[in-house]
Parts: C-alpha cells; sequence; structure tokens
C-alpha cells in the first residue's frame, strides 16, 4: 500500500471534508466495492520504455471523494491494514492478466507493510489467484527502509520464502530510514527505490546528489536496480540518467492512473512515435 504523495488535484477537489479526517471502514468499503487499483509506471531512462508498474489503492469515500493512501493508512487498525494488503496483492494477480492478454506483460510493485508480511497467507492465495500464463514475471513486494532495518533477520528469511512464489523485495524510501546499503548486503532484494525527498532537486542540491550518486553506485554492485521515485522536473530527470539510475517514477514521466485509463495510456504510447523522452500521457489523461 504505497503512501507516496502522488494528487494533490484530487485532494483539492474533494469537498469540504478534510480527507486525513476521513474516517474509512475498509469492510464496508470492501463490501460496497468502494475500493479501487491505480497504477503507476516506472520507465526505463536508459531506454526510455515502460519498466513496469506500482499499484495501489484509491478508495471512495462518501463524503471526501477520492483518498490516496496518505490520507487513509494513519486510521486503519491491523486487521483493516491486513484486508486492504490482501485485497491489492490479490487484485495485482487478476490484473496482470488483463494487462498481458492487452499485450503488456508488466511486473507489478506492491507496496506492503513489513510486519504485515507474516501474516498474509502468501501461498495460499498465490496458489489460488496465480496467472496461469508462463511470461507471468513475478511480483515486486516494496517495503520501506525503515521498516525492514529493524528486523533484519526476520526479513532475511521472509525474502527467501518469496523466492519461491515468484516474489521478490524492493527496498522503499532509501535514504530516509538512514541505514546504509552495507546493512543490508545480506538481504536479498532485486530493487532499490530513492526516496523523493533526496531525487527533488537532485540537479542542483549537492547533498541530494551526492546520495542518489552513492546508492546508485552501491546498489549496482549489489546486482540490483535503482529506481527514483517522484521525479517532477526535467533537470532532475537528466541528472539520473547521467548518474546511471536505471528506472524513474513521477509525475513528470508518467501519473498514476486507474486501470482501464491506465490501459488506454499504454496503447497510445505504443502507436506514437518514439521520439519522446517519457510516456507521460496526453494532458487530458492526466487529471485524475
Amino acid at each position: 500500500m504505497t503512501t507516496h504523495d502522488h494528487g494533490g488535484e484530487d485532494q483539492e477537489s474533494c469537498g469540504s471534508l478534510e480527507p486525513a479526517r476521513a474516517r474509512v471502514s475498509i469492510e464496508d468499503a470492501l463490501s460496497g466495492e468502494r475500493l479501487e487499483v491505480w497504477y503507476q509506471p516506472k520507465i526505463d531512462l536508459r531506454r526510455k520504455c515502460l519498466a513496469g508498474a506500482e499499484a495501489f489503492v484509491r478508495i471512495h469515500h462518501p463524503d471526501a471523494g477520492l483518498l490516496w493512501p496518505e490520507d487513509y493508512l494513519d486510521g486503519l487498525d491491523e486487521t483493516d491494514q491486513l484486508k486492504l494488503s490482501e485485497y491489492l496483492f490479490v487484485t495485482c494477480l487478476r490484473h496482470w492478466t488483463t494487462f498481458a492478454e492487452a499485450g503488456f506483460g508488466l511486473r507489478l510493485s506492491v507496496n506492503m507493510p513489513a510486519h504485515l508480511l507474516p501474516k498474509i497467507p502468501i501461498d495460499s492465495l498465490i496458489a489460488a489467484h496465480r496467472p496461469q500464463s508462463e511470461r507471468w514475471p513475478g511480483l515486486i513486494f516494496e517495503l520501506k527502509e525503515d521498516q525492514i532495518i529493524r528486523d533484519m533477520p526476520v526479513m532475511r528469511k521472509i525474502a527467501k520464502d518469496l523466492k519461491s512464489s515468484g516474489i521478490v523485495l524492493a527496498i522503499g524510501e532509501f535514504g530516509a530510514g538512514y541505514s546504509s546499503l552495507s546493512s543490508l548486503r545480506d538481504l536479498s532484494f532485486a530493487e532499490l527505490k530513492l526516496a523523493a525527498s533526496f531525487v527533488r532537486n537532485c540537479a542542483v542540491d549537492v547533498t541530494n546528489a551526492g546520495i542518489c550518486q552513492t546508492a546508485i553506485d552501491l546498489a549496482h554492485r549489489f546486482g540490483s536496480v535503482v529506481v527514483a521515485d517522484g521525479i517532477d522536473a526535467i533537470a532532475d530527470l537528466q541528472a539520473l540518467i547521467v548518474m546511471g539510475c536505471d528506472h524513474g517514477q513521477g509525475m513528470l514521466v508518467a501519473p498514476p492512473l486507474p486501470k482501464d485509463r491506465f490501459l488506454v495510456a499504454l496503447r497510445q504510447h505504443m502507436n506514437r512515435p518514439r521520439s519522446g523522452q517519457h510516456l507521460a500521457p496526453s494532458s487530458d489523461e492526466r487529471v485524475a
């Protein structure tokens, strides 16, 4: 369940009730079919093509309108967090088949709370909902850096167990937890995502640039892919490319969209000339 801030324009149109104060019952949202999974593309910065997509849940609140994860996650108890995580997990498995049938065999990324992983029946859910296609690339579970370092022995075991289910780990919001890659070297992770706070202004901020470059170099030594999150400026995008960053994500390159509109944007991109620098949909698709 990603907690990144992707949707300022939507929050301004939610009405007089502040979204952060909206009470949400995940059980009611599930029974009322008010949950919806959105996808934000991850772009291969070298090849200028689609590398995957991150999934997250939006809730249609009857008073506050559409809620982003940062609007409701803090108010959820563990039971609701567990239900929401399982819903997102299973929905991504189902949606992958829809994307593959349309010609897009994407590797999807799901933001998960680390402390809930031992409580989610991953093996049984995979057995029941795993795509049957031999081309299914598996899933990426993105865990926050600060959550991972709290109990590294448990995280190492979880990472090993998940591999048999076709799931690999990504370290999310790297840098925000003030750890170092050296402390994570024994953890098997396929992807490292730079925290948006360090990505923004990395073209002009010497400290941010140094953190990004160091993380990219070390992650590559471990054989991991690096994703820059929160790319909002062309200068930062260009700087990250020079640094050797592998993938990028942010409003500049492509906004998050609900499943059907996400598919439309993918199809439109496939029919466009390849001269563009990124995969952002047309202007009318940027507004959620």
